[in-house]
């Protein structure tokens, strides 16, 4: 058998193979709905094959939206159509997985396709964005408010909230987003973080309010389903969060219930020189795995069926995380499997269209 096409078993779902859909922004949402966009698009990776479908970064809070576009999921009506989504991925025999999120200082952004710029928060489409410190991801864009107790507090229960509708629109999988210069990971980094209390200064500190987060969600989010935690592995930036932090925050995640660690990097810096590559990013997921024991996903420029079966079998990471190969093609895990010789069930709609 090939390695992508093994199953996986974590906490109570056994996945029928190794390849995850990756959280991919689509910026279609009005006030944070789903709409039939989302259903086609993540639908139709579930008919191509992949063991688990995650939404794109959806929001805990309005302001915690990347843009006026992003998928939101503050409030009980958005239920409604997710459960939809879920409903129609689970019967394609994938599981369902959304990726809880708060994009921080990098909130209050126009669509990429209209320039992506920050939108100031007194004009239309824009609000006033939070971060750790009133530190700015570019020069020049207007300052994030450096949150205050109650701000945090306030995160934390949006992240609970937010766990609750989750489990209730039928998703199996929570992936909490602390990567990509986004709030968590804007805590994490001596870069953004300068704080002086307790979520500031030390790693235990940095590290702090994700811990909490995570607590935040156990409360409400059943134990035997599983809970991942994607991260930027390094800032790739002298004096900001490295690898061997990763490492070494892997090994408590371990103990407070996350059964996977997803290994992105980069996003929390804007001039960071990232040498990119293809699997550039591998090596974290490996270096993760092999210091704390803890299960990891590998994601960044994974595109050939070999490419990915040689990072499962070779024991780099256990689950491989595809964005882009996935947009180019939905269908990518069954031309995966005929390439690699793995005899897979396909859609009875479209066995006509099947390799020999």
């Amino acid at each position: 058998m090939s390695h992508l096409f093994s199953p996986i078993k974590i906490k109570n779902i056994e996945f029928k193979n190794r390849i995850v859909v990756s959280p991919m922004c689509e910026y279609s949402s009005e006030d944070g709905f789903a709409n039939d966009w989302h259903l086609v698009h993540l639908g139709s990776r579930a008919v191509g094959g992949a063991a688990l479908v995650l939404t794109e970064a959806i929001a805990v809070s309005p302001e915690a939206r990347i843009s006026y576009g992003d998928l939101g999921i503050y409030k009980d009506e958005h239920i409604a159509k997710l459960k939809q989504i879920t409903e129609f991925i689970h019967q394609q025999g994938a599981y369902a997985g959304t990726q809880l999120a708060h994009a921080g200082r990098k909130a209050s952004h126009d669509l990429p396709w209209n320039g992506g710029k920050q939108i100031p928060s007194d004009e239309p489409n824009g609000w006033k964005s939070a971060a750790p410190s009133a530190v700015p991801f570019i020069a020049g864009e207007e300052a994030p408010i450096a949150l205050d107790k109650a701000g945090i507090e306030k995160v934390k229960a949006d992240f609970k909230a937010a766990a609750l509708r989750t489990l209730q629109a039928g998703f199996d999988v929570i992936e909490i987003h602390a990567a990509h210069g986004y709030l968590i990971n804007e805590f994490l980094s001596p870069l953004t973080n300068h704080r002086t209390d307790e979520y500031g200064g030390s790693f235990e500190n940095r590290i702090r309010l994700l811990l909490e987060i995570i607590e935040s969600i156990r409360e409400v989010w059943p134990a035997e389903n599983p809970l991942f935690v994607r991260i930027s592995s390094t800032d790739w930036t002298e004096g900001g969060w490295t690898a061997d932090d990763s490492a070494a925050l892997a090994s408590i995640l371990i103990g407070k219930g996350i059964d996977l660690v997803d290994c992105s990097s980069g996003g929390n810096v804007a001039t960071a020189k990232i040498p990119l590559k293809p699997g550039y990013q591998v090596e974290f997921a490996e270096k993760v795995k092999k210091e704390s024991g803890i299960l990891t996903g590998a994601v960044g420029l994974i595109t050939e069926a070999a490419q990915a079966d040689a990072i499962i079998s070779e024991g780099q990471a256990d689950m491989v995380f595809l964005a882009r190969e996935l947009l180019r093609d939905p269908y990518f895990p069954l031309r995966a499997a005929h390439l690699l010789g793995q005899e897979v069930k396909w859609p009875d709609q479209y066995l006509r269209a099947k390799w020999h």
